[in-house]
């Protein structure tokens, strides 16, 4: 066993690494579920399951480009995380308008923006106000965020969700739960990884960048593969 992790670049003891395959792993099985699945679901929730198999399909292939990267470097794959993400979330955003029917536009716009925001923040590519300004950046990433957490708890999504049915509601209501703590890991990563020098410097060193990549990979794993359960059980129950 210890002979075939070193042949796959994984060190023994490498709990990082070990979730980077792991979630490789977890999103194709969940895409082959999702997209199995779908022959079993009425039609209205035929588009829905397509789109939770894609969002996992995504994430399995960047998964496999970022596993490589840590096992031979050890560097956090900041680049493939935030090309998987600038698909996926607006993926997952729209999988509130295929329950809903409403919000499409905004839910992708703001999507987008926090996404880009938060790239530009992490990854120092533009500076703002003549210097490195990673906090400008991720406050308006999370100006972005809330708003789309007040969209799914209530705006517009919420309230087409309530006029749609009990069932209809119940599912925006889990996958807000989703978007409130599942997500809410990844402004907290953002804000430690991007301390040193900011307001909020006392963060900095609070968790080092291995914990962060594993608590990266395990929100993925949760938000992602937790989505399409949450679709494919409304849809189940339908």
């Amino acid at each position: 066993m210890v002979n075939m992790l070193l042949a796959s670049g994984l060190q023994s003891g490498d709990l990082v690494g070990f979730t980077f395959f792991l979630g490789s792993v977890a999103m194709l099985a969940a895409t082959v579920f999702f997209f199995v699945e779908r022959s079993s679901v009425s039609d209205e929730w035929k588009l829905s399951m397509t789109v939770s198999g894609l969002i996992t399909l995504i994430a399995a292939v960047h998964y496999y480009y970022m596993r490589d990267v840590w096992v031979s470097s050890y560097m956090s794959p900041t680049e493939f995380r935030y090309i998987d993400w600038i698909l996926t979330v607006p993926l997952m955003c729209v999988e509130f308008y295929l329950l809903t029917k409403t919000g499409l536009s905004k839910m992708i716009t703001a999507s987008v923006v926090m996404l880009v925001a938060g790239y530009f923040g992490e990854a120092s590519v533009f500076s703002v106000f003549g210097g490195s300004s990673p906090a400008v950046w991720g406050l308006i990433s999370g100006l972005a965020y809330f708003y789309i957490v007040n969209e799914v708890y209530q705006g517009d999504v919420a309230k087409a969700a309530k006029k749609a049915g009990k069932k209809i509601e119940n599912a925006n209501g889990l996958l807000l739960k989703f978007v409130v703590i599942g997500w809410g890991i990844y402004p907290l990563g953002y804000l430690i990884g991007t301390a040193d020098g900011q307001w909020y410097s006392f963060m900095a060193g609070l968790v080092d960048t291995d914990a962060r990549d594993l608590i990266y990979n395990v929100g993925d794993a949760i938000n992602k593969i937790g989505f399409g359960l949450v679709v494919w059980s409304a849809a189940k129950d339908s």
